[in-house]
């Protein structure tokens, strides 16, 4: 076992089911419209039994190294199902989304009752702003720093905002590429500071930027090829990767830097844009590195 490899065991050993995960069910997920260029030509088009059947390994994968909450699934709210946009989590203080697109503002009460019903102190946000929450603004998992995407769904100002609204430095990161429309479709910070990331969905003071902060021996940029997989798009625990797909080389990468990449097919919802992360929400990353 790696000195890495090591340290990650420990550390889950010592706070095992310290992570609470948000997931919500996909009883009425499906594609009923274009909001991204991943929903072209596939509305109507998922396969009922795949989408629960992909959605529950990924539950019972999560289930083993954190504890999984559920948000009751609303009819006519496909979308629901994707619980990292529900807001932003900072302790028992959370930012809830302010969608974009008018397809999903319809889940903005249902999510903002949510957190209220769940004990959440909800800051105040500008309703002209929008934000779509986890979607677009990650932790770092080594240093005080958050990521925050913005070009697609989140408002340029966002960056900003959230750094008044949580005292934290916020790094500004701008998409260009439509199909990387969330920062969490394009980048995953992983425990020890280690970055996952597609130079291609950003723009060249973002990669500057994305370059200063995070030492090159921490950075594993992945190309196009792996991006498309959502390899990006996935969720960390105790080491364990959890993520669509990725080429033997990335998963080499992967374990060569400590961790281990467990595949888990996630065709289904790839059809409307999203897949292992954007099907969670963390509700407690925040507390790592709050002091």
């Amino acid at each position: 076992m790696s000195p890495i490899r090591r340290v990650l065991e420990q550390d889950y050993l010592m706070t095992a089911f310290a992570q609470t995960i948000l997931m919500c069910p996909p009883d009425h997920f499906e594609i009923a419209y274009v909001i991204n260029p991943w929903m072209e030509g596939h509305c109507a088009k998922t396969d009922g039994g795949l989408v629960r059947q992909q959605w529950n390994a990924l539950r019972d994968a999560v289930a083993g190294y954190a504890k999984v909450v559920l948000q009751r699934p609303r009819e006519g709210l496909p979308d629901l199902v994707f619980t990292a946009n529900a807001g932003l989590v900072a302790g028992k203080k959370a930012v809830v989304s302010r969608f974009r697109t008018a397809e999903r503002q319809g889940e903005e009460p249902h999510l903002r009752a949510w957190f209220e019903k769940n004990g959440y102190e909800i800051l105040a946000w500008p309703p002209e702003i929008s934000f779509e929450g986890a979607g677009d603004a990650l932790f770092d998992r080594g240093q005080h720093l958050l990521w925050v995407g913005y070009g697609f769904r989140s408002h340029h100002v966002v960056p900003a905002l959230l750094e008044r609204l949580l005292g934290r430095r916020t790094a500004p990161l701008r998409l260009i590429d439509p199909r990387f429309y969330h920062l969490d479709t394009c980048l995953c910070p992983l425990t020890g500071g280690y970055l996952l990331y597609y130079p291609g969905a950003f723009d060249e003071a973002s990669l500057a930027l994305i370059e200063t902060l995070a030492p090159e021996a921490k950075r594993i940029a992945v190309a196009e090829s792996d991006a498309i997989k959502f390899c990006c798009n996935a969720v960390e625990l105790a080491g364990r990767v959890f993520l669509n797909d990725a080429s033997d080389s990335l998963q080499m990468r992967l374990r060569i830097a400590g961790f281990v990449p467990v595949i888990l097919p996630m065709s289904e919802f790839i059809k409307s844009g999203g897949a292992a992360k954007c099907l969670t929400l963390n509700l407690a990353e925040y507390s790592d590195f709050s002091s």
